[in-house]
């Protein structure tokens, strides 16, 4: 079924894997950190720990870079029963470190798609992760003149986009998500109501995987981001 977006007015981007590289990052992270356990735990081993000790901090430290630094070291010392050298630990914050510094590798279309919306939509981007981390890449990335307004959330579900939606007095029926995650930047926008892009990246945290629904309604995939031109 096709879906009639002419009454968008405000289109919604995320901005991890949708406007530049971020997921890539965090697995060559998590390569470097098992390397670094090895004389520990088996590789499989350790990335299990690893994921669960995230899945632990989670609630607490919320996403992006720092919490995952945190939680690394946690585990390192969980995985090395408090044997984990100093050294060590260095190596697992200069990780992070660089994490954080790395060059904005805004991804392929990208501004064409804002250059052409640009005027005609208006156009915001919202994602979450921290705050501070979230804003140097937005100004790296120097894509910051196409968006009326950026948005940090604390997380991506109904509740949180229904809320700022309201806020910003943006309808929801005028309201269109493009985002890479089908579990954070598309279903949670169908069930409240919006309409949603999903336009996969080649690979995703496990957290953010689920399973498509069957019959899909409110939303279209497409495989690269200048398809979405053909239907606005």
């Amino acid at each position: 079924m096709e879906i009639d977006f002419s009454n968008i007015k405000v289109i919604g981007f995320d901005a991890d894997d949708t406007l530049w590289v971020n997921e890539t990052y965090f697995r060559e992270a998590e390569e470097r950190f098992s390397e670094l356990l090895e004389p520990y735990e088996t590789k499989n081993k350790i990335d299990q720990e690893l994921f669960k000790m995230e899945m632990k901090n989670l609630e607490l430290y919320g996403y992006g870079v720092k919490g995952f630094m945190l939680s690394m070291i946690e585990s390192a010392m969980e995985l090395s029963n408090n044997e984990i050298s100093q050294a060590t630990i260095l190596k697992l914050l200069d990780i992070g470190k660089e994490m954080i510094s790395r060059p904005v590798e805004v991804l392929d279309d990208v501004v064409e798609v804002l250059e052409k919306l640009k005027g005609r939509y208006r156009l915001i981007v919202l994602t979450k992760g921290d705050l501070l981390d979230q804003e140097r890449k937005l100004s790296r990335s120097n894509l910051s003149e196409y968006f009326h307004h950026v948005e940090v959330l604390s997380d991506k579900k109904e509740k949180n986009y229904s809320d700022l939606l309201q806020h910003l007095q943006i309808s929801t029926k005028e309201f269109l998500m493009i985002g890479n995650s089908l579990k954070s930047d598309v279903l949670p926008l169908v069930n409240i109501g919006a309409s949603a892009v999903h336009v996969p990246f080649h690979t995703t945290w496990k957290h953010e995987e689920v399973i498509a629904p069957k019959n899909k309604s409110g939303y279209i995939s497409i495989q690269k981001l200048t398809d979405i031109l053909a239907y606005l």
